[in-house]
């Protein structure tokens, strides 16, 4: 079983193709199943964010796998996989490992060493174990990702500037208002992570009065009461924009929220002396339609956009000490994984052994009637003794090589010196009780 990655992001995908292989949360059991009925893919966890969307898997075959989840990916954004192959990057067992050990630790975001994107994995983690999708291998690389994200966060400074897709965002806002939203009206539309993001930094800088405007009002009416804003009605979303400096979208809709003749209308009801109306839209697919960049009174910061314009963020000194950490927590997990590749085939090997005994037992038992019960257990015990002792020697110091530099190839020479049968519910079965 090999480890594989395949996404876009915002670095190798425009905004357009990335709308297009979105995977919205209640779309996600979908594209799981979709996956997992594919010929070489077993696991799979999808996690799809503002500005990517990528599929981890536990594939039998490189090229199999690799095909197959493109397939899925292409079908997925309307193109051939041809077509998307220019958009799309692959990571293969080391580098995949090392590709999510970056992404959990904030390394390989839009805003470097921002922590939103812990959640956004763990989310997309919770979602492939509730529906069976992942198994043993990516159980263990996401529970790793997490622990490596955390653990780079606490160990170096790679996230002083605080930030996040949100926080940028509103920081690119602040600046068409001298650098300050203090006393700004403001609307979120969305009510999730990115919203009650929004919600809590506007009302750290003091923007008033914040609306909070959602397709559910009841889950929109519990995040204004944590952060004393005004529930919004969604079908009042065009008037109420007319009333607001700064509108932040980030809901999880497929469609456009927000069209240019609404924003038009929004404009045309503002006072002429009150300003720019600043759109954040923050959403994948986007939830403005692009066209209202074109009506006069409107600065609108897409993801795109904002990635353009993002400057600073940690040092050198704080990305070389987070990749130090990555790069040793790497070199773990593929020591892990080629113990666990073994391991099947030890447990085999030792499953061979016991029935060559049982057979041999059987056999002496029909050729020496006369043998009482007790020497034949005494005969039994000695011979699984002298079977275990012979096994012991060869059996750890494959695990020894199997973890050093080339280990992965130990597991196969090892099945078939002893023409051994792994099928995969030995491997599931029987890897943890190996590994001891």
């Amino acid at each position: 079983m090999n480890l594989l990655v395949v996404g876009a992001s915002y670095r190798t995908a425009p905004m357009s193709v990335l709308e297009r292989l979105a995977v919205p949360i209640p779309t996600v059991p979908e594209v799981l199943a979709g996956l997992l009925s594919q010929e070489y893919v077993r696991e799979a966890v999808v996690l799809s964010t503002c500005n990517r969307v990528e599929v981890y898997a536990a594939v039998s075959t490189f090229h199999g796998g690799l095909s197959d989840i493109a397939g899925v990916l292409a079908e997925r954004s309307g193109q051939t996989p041809t077509e998307l192959a220019s958009h799309v990057y692959v990571q293969y067992d080391a580098d995949a490992v090392r590709h999510a050990y970056r992404v959990a630790a904030g390394l390989d975001s839009m805003v470097v060493g921002e922590t939103q994107i812990l959640g956004q994995l763990r989310d997309a983690y919770q979602l492939a174990t509730e529906h069976e999708a992942a198994g043993r291998l990516l159980h263990e690389l996401m529970q790793q990702a997490l622990r490596v994200g955390k653990k780079v966060h606490t160990d170096t400074d790679i996230d002083r500037a605080g930030q996040s897709v949100v926080t940028a965002a509103l920081g690119v806002a602040a600046g068409a208002f001298g650098g300050d939203l203090a006393g700004r009206p403001a609307l979120v539309v969305g009510a999730g992570a990115m919203g009650s993001l929004a919600l809590a930094t506007l009302n750290h800088a003091g923007a008033a009065p914040v609306g909070i405007a959602n397709r559910s009002r009841e889950r929109a009416a519990r995040l204004a009461a944590a952060y004393r804003a005004a529930v919004v009605d969604f079908a009042d979303l065009g008037p109420h924009l007319s009333t607001v400096d700064v509108a932040v979208f980030a809901t999880a809709a497929t469609g456009t929220v927000l069209t240019r003749e609404a924003a038009a209308a929004a404009i045309a009801r503002r006072p002429a002396d009150t300003g720019p109306l600043v759109l954040l839209d923050l959403a994948i697919p986007r939830d403005v339609d692009p066209s209202v960049a074109d009506v006069p009174g409107v600065e609108l910061v897409d993801i795109e956009r904002l990635g353009a314009s993002l400057r600073g963020g940690p040092t050198a000194l704080d990305i070389d000490a987070a990749d130090f950490i990555v790069a040793g927590e790497v070199e773990a997990f593929c020591t892990w994984l080629r113990g666990a590749d073994v391991a099947p085939a030890v447990a085999a090997l030792r499953t061979r052994a016991d029935e060559v005994v049982e057979f041999e037992l059987r056999r002496l038992a029909q050729r020496r009637p006369e043998l009482t019960a007790e020497q034949r257990a005494d005969i039994a015990r000695s011979v699984h003794r002298i079977v275990q002792r012979l096994l012991h020697s060869p059996t750890v110091r494959v695990r020894e090589l199997a973890a050093g530099p080339d280990g992965d190839r130990y597991a196969s020479l090892l099945r078939e010196l002893f023409d051994l049968e792994v099928p995969r519910q030995v491997q599931a079965d029987n890897v943890r009780e190996a590994l001891r």
